[in-house]
């Protein structure tokens, strides 16, 4: 059993952009294992957008990581000592874990993780652990995809984003992908299939859209906010839909201000707009799970992870969520497992 490990603790909460003192990387002694207790060597850490609102004292959906906590981060492992024979020793675990080379936990918040034959762990992890389902019900529990429909997809590149795009072919949308830079815009195309991808680095959104769906977009999967998604909502039809599950734009915000919503136009051409965090359908994540490793095993969804090697570069990585540096569902590769 590992004596020692490495962890990121909150020191303070960020004010704007993440400082270098606002995280603190440690070692520590482990403590010993009691009953109903497992120690988990964590192999992956789950970088995310709502890593930025978990370190802020701001309204959200879970308390915030308390100051000098370890960081709270979705991880997969494997159980080097066990004292819970839920997780025995060997197995893989994932769930919501800590920012650390090893954690001892009693199995709340972790479930086993399984070994599926042609979908690597890494994969497997990037895809199921949150882009995945929040991806799958996301679109099509308040998207409500048809056949024939618009459908914009910002942030296409990221985890989620590159998801929703080829879950919204399968059902036979029109898919117009938003991304930052020609090599993701290519991409989203010729990869992963997308009809349409527009650069918001070098054109205006709004110009883009009137050119590329000109009668207008039915759904906006929604997980930018500020301008670029004003643009998309302007441009909405009658009974639009929008899944709201991230606004990443403004995460770093040092004030509170948020566009004003646009109530009339909401109002005129009757809009459903639902914000909706992924924990939300936790019940129904085996049908997510299902569904979307059976398209991966038939070549019908693929996905992309950027793995970044070392826990000690956690700080640095993060960062690059709201420049838009990752591409790709962003892990940190802590222990090859």
């Amino acid at each position: 059993m590992a004596e020692m490990r490495h962890v990121w603790r909150l020191a303070k909460r960020p004010v704007g952009d993440i400082a270098d003192s606002d995280l603190l990387y440690q070692e520590e002694a482990l403590p010993e294992l009691q009953d109903g207790e497992f120690l988990l060597k964590v192999g992956y850490l789950s970088l995310d957008p709502t890593n930025r609102i978990w370190m802020s004292d701001m309204e959200q959906y879970m308390p915030p990581v308390g100051i000098n906590d370890p960081m709270r981060g979705g991880v997969v492992g494997r159980v080097v000592a066990s004292r819970n024979p839920a997780f025995p020793e060997g197995a893989l675990a994932a769930g919501l874990g800590e920012w650390a080379t090893h954690m001892v936990s009693t199995g709340e918040g972790m479930s086993p993780f399984p070994e599926i034959p042609g979908i690597s762990i890494p994969q497997a992890f990037g895809t199921f652990g949150v882009v995945g389902p929040t991806a799958y019900f996301g679109l099509l529990d308040i998207g409500q995809p048809k056949p024939g429909e618009t459908l914009v997809v910002g942030a296409a590149a990221g985890g989620v984003g590159q998801i929703v795009g080829q879950i919204g072919k399968l059902k036979g949308c029109k898919v117009i992908g938003i991304a930052g830079g020609p090599e993701k815009c290519r991409y989203i195309t010729q990869e992963l299939g997308f009809d349409h991808a527009i650069d918001y680095k070098a054109e205006d959104v709004g110009a883009a859209l009137d050119r590329l769906a000109p009668e207008g977009v039915d759904i906006n999967f929604e997980q930018v906010g500020g301008p670029i998604m004003s643009a998309v909502v302007s441009r909405m039809k009658l009974f639009g839909r929008m899944p709201l599950c991230g606004m990443i734009s403004g995460y770093n915000a040092i004030d509170d201000h948020e566009e004003p919503g646009r109530w009339t136009l909401i109002l005129m051409r009757r809009l459903t707009i639902r914000g909706f965090i992924v924990t939300d359908f936790a019940a129904r994540f085996p049908e997510a799970f299902g569904q979307l490793a059976q398209w991966m095993l038939e070549g019908k969804v693929k996905t992309r992870q950027d793995i970044r090697p070392g826990l000690e570069h956690a700080r640095e990585t993060v960062k690059l969520l709201y420049s838009g540096g990752n591409f790709g569902k962003l892990l940190v590769e802590v222990s090859p497992l």
